[in-house]
């Protein structure tokens, strides 16, 4: 295999994004995704894992002999249309990569080289997962079926972040994104004429009162310190301005940073919701869809992550906790490891139809794993 120089690799690197782009696929039908990473992965001679996935692919340099250390990427792209200007805009409608999965996995195929230049010199092995289906929040509990993680010692993971500067990275020991959980609620009432509403039961009323009990949620059932999002973002009801409709359907998310205040703020929330459906002689259902849990980073291995950050060239950043969610948080029920944001200074969010990425943050984050993989080796050998 011959040797890239950095400028090639970095070329490689943006030609390959820019690919992904154009052809993003939604959670679990990450084929092509998956075809075209199997691909560059052969082409340089790295060794693919062989495991039982639907979509995505773990790949692995080193040794067999040693200790082994994980890096994770993430491969799937949202239901979203894009709104962006780049001349490599998306080209399937309705589907677009807005959260920068395109460039987690290229970052990780550009570290996935590097390494494997320096494999003879490597103390340990790396493994280097491209995860399929993190948006949906199945994604890692796949991959941990497929006994991925079994002997790895720490594990590390990557999400840009357009909040952040160009050559920043940023992370924090602890709680640095939120646990994501789903609600629905059913209310079932009994419809009239709106002239007579005193004949019926009406599912509006129950709803809008449970929209105002529901912001008393954080500030009555979770410490002020403890911070935590509750939104209803659906309400569903009638169909016309002169009929009570007979049933309401509210749907919505709760974020929280910790596991009490998460199954406090469940259990509140199902006792005011039920509670109101038997206030109103309604029938309520009240339903919860537990997602990822937070991500909790080891102290050790964030403080360590961002001291690679400086020795690599980047800016290192401790920073406060996001409410966003991230399936990696199920890795680190398994075994300790870092997650950490990568700053790219663009204008539009993450989950924005004009989201963008800075090519350029591309092969230095490339280049960060690279060595973050290699000093967590040389450590774990010293230790």
């Amino acid at each position: 295999m011959s040797q890239l120089n950095e400028t090639a690799l970095g070329e490689q690197l943006i030609a390959f994004r820019h690919e992904l782009h154009r052809f993003p696929e939604l959670s679990n039908q990450e084929f092509e995704t998956t075809a075209r990473l199997r691909q560059q992965l052969e082409q340089h001679q790295i060794r693919i894992v062989d495991l039982p996935l639907k979509t995505g692919l773990v790949a692995e340099v080193g040794p067999v002999q040693g200790p082994l250390i994980v890096l994770r990427s993430d491969i799937d792209a949202l239901p979203i249309e894009e709104q962006s200007d780049v001349a490599f805009r998306s080209e399937r409608p309705g589907v677009m990569h807005a959260c920068g999965h395109d460039f987690h996995a290229s970052a990780a195929l550009g570290a996935a080289i590097l390494l494997k230049q320096q494999e003879a010199t490597l103390p340990g092995r790396v493994r280097i997962l491209f995860q399929a289906a993190e948006e949906t929040g199945q994604g890692a509990p796949d991959v941990i079926a497929t006994g991925a993680l079994q002997e790895a010692v720490a594990i590390f993971g990557i999400h840009n972040d357009p909040s952040l500067p160009p050559g920043v990275v940023g992370s924090k020991a602890g709680a640095l994104t939120a646990a994501v959980d789903r609600f629905d609620i059913r209310i079932t009432g009994t419809g009239s004429h709106a002239a007579k509403p005193h004949q019926g039961n009406d599912p509006i009323v129950i709803a809008a009162q449970i929209v105002s009990a529901a912001q008393t949620l954080i500030s009555r059932n979770a410490p002020s310190a403890d911070n935590a999002v509750v939104s209803i973002t659906q309400l569903h009801s009638g169909s016309t301005w002169n009929v009570i409709p007979d049933s309401a359907w509210l749907e919505g998310t709760v974020r929280t940073f910790s596991q009490s205040t998460r199954e406090r703020l469940e259990q509140r929330f199902r006792e005011i919701v039920l509670g109101l459906g038997a206030a109103f002689a309604a029938e309520v259902e009240f339903n919860w869809h537990a997602g990822p849990p937070a991500v909790v980073n080891d102290a050790h291995w964030a403080d360590f992550a961002l001291q690679q950050a400086t020795a690599s060239g980047l800016e290192a950043r401790v920073v406060e906790a996001s409410p966003i969610g991230e399936d990696f948080a199920f890795y680190q029920q398994q075994l300790p490891g870092a997650f950490v944001m990568i700053g790219t200074g663009e204008p539009y969010a993450l989950h924005h139809p004009a989201f963008r990425i800075n090519d350029a943050v591309l092969l230095p984050t490339s280049r960060y794993l690279a060595q973050l993989a290699v000093a967590a080796l040389r450590s774990l050998e010293q230790a």
